[in-house]
């Protein structure tokens, strides 16, 4: 096993991740029938940002330790290649959508139409270089996360809370959007 600081991480990233694409299936399944099941889809948006924040984190954070030439996160070595150069994107699509996601919530129209086009057009980039992603990962982060209710590595419990956290404040975040009044949700603020 590697060094024990990175396995951490690299666990916490694995079972973030695999928490990450059940609801992203469920998100994919609700934006592709959106007018059936909008206030679903922004639901399970509000959901997904603090999982998807605590995902962002657990990466950054190992770019961070690899980038500035931390030797346990050098040792362990880098990401493929093709995920290094996929990694940006990921990041700037993401935000890109969460940030529309939330402003179309928040404001509607107000801002004048082109957030609806961007939030769509994103949302597609964004799933089709996330199934890239997973395709890359999909063995290693189920692994990852049985090996922390396995073998117990220090943190398991810690890791095992924040992503049970994120999970809680995600439905904590969509409750409290529900009295904002918007467009896409009829009922919510009496609106």
């Amino acid at each position: 096993m590697r060094d024990p600081g990175v396995e951490a991480n690299a666990r916490l990233t694995g079972y973030v991740g695999l928490v990450l694409v059940i609801l992203l299936a469920a998100e994919l399944v609700t934006g592709l029938r959106s007018k059936q099941l909008l206030p679903a889809h922004a639901v399970l948006g509000f959901v997904l940002i603090p999982p998807v924040l605590l995902k962002l984190g657990s990466v950054g954070y190992r770019f961070a330790r690899y980038y500035t030439g931390e030797p346990r996160y050098r040792a362990a070595g880098p990401p493929r290649l093709s995920m290094r150069l996929l990694g940006p994107v990921i990041v700037v699509l993401t935000v890109v959508v969460f940030g529309t996601g939330i402003e179309l919530w928040l404001f509607g129209y107000r801002f004048g139409f082109i957030w609806v086009p961007l939030h769509h057009a994103s949302a597609y980039l964004w799933f089709a270089t996330m199934a890239v992603h997973v395709a890359n990962y999909v063995r290693r982060a189920p692994e990852l996360a049985v090996a922390d209710w396995r073998d117990h590595l220090a943190g398991a419990f810690t890791r095992r809370s924040l992503v049970a956290g994120s999970l809680v404040l995600g439905a904590a975040l969509a409750i409290a959007m529900l009295p904002f009044p918007t467009p896409f949700l009829p009922t919510a603020g009496g609106g």
